[in-house]
């Protein structure tokens, strides 16, 4: 019995990112623009945070400080980014898709199903302005919640 060489690993995986690169290409626009809306939000998301973390800490509760994540790839869409919020337990994430939506996932407990999701149109600064508000204030209400 001959057996046949394996095909080279390096070779078909090299195939098959060029054949993936290419389709993904045409997304490459609209997943920079994603990118920049969540940049932009993150760092609105930091700001605030730290104002909220010195004025905690200032009333005498600076366990009260959340962190904030870089942003990233999506956990589960390929054309999207986000960033998290954690304390302790307590998850929330912004999630910034290529097809033009912002979604406030959370808050939720690590390990639970998370949720609840609101989506919004990109364009709607004004409107992802305000639920980003009450996201960040319900996200530090659970959170420091005993």
């Amino acid at each position: 019995m001959s057996q046949t060489p394996p095909a080279d690993l390096g070779a078909r995986l090299e195939a098959l990112g060029r054949e993936l690169g290419a389709r993904e290409a045409a997304h490459q626009a609209d997943l920079a623009r994603a990118c920049a809306v969540a940049d932009k939000l993150q760092a609105r998301v930091r700001s605030a945070l730290a104002r909220f973390e010195r004025a905690a800490a200032a009333a005498g509760a600076p366990q009260l400080a959340a962190r904030v994540s870089d942003t990233r790839p999506d956990d589960k869409h390929l054309r999207a980014v986000q960033f998290d919020l954690s304390r302790g337990r307590y998850r929330a994430i912004v999630t910034v898709k290529a097809r033009g939506d912002v979604t406030l996932v959370g808050p939720f407990h690590a390990g639970k199903t998370e949720g609840p999701c609101r989506t919004f149109p990109i364009a709607s600064e004004a409107e992802i302005e305000a639920a980003l508000a009450g996201f960040l204030e319900r996200f530090l209400e659970e959170a420091s919640t005993p």
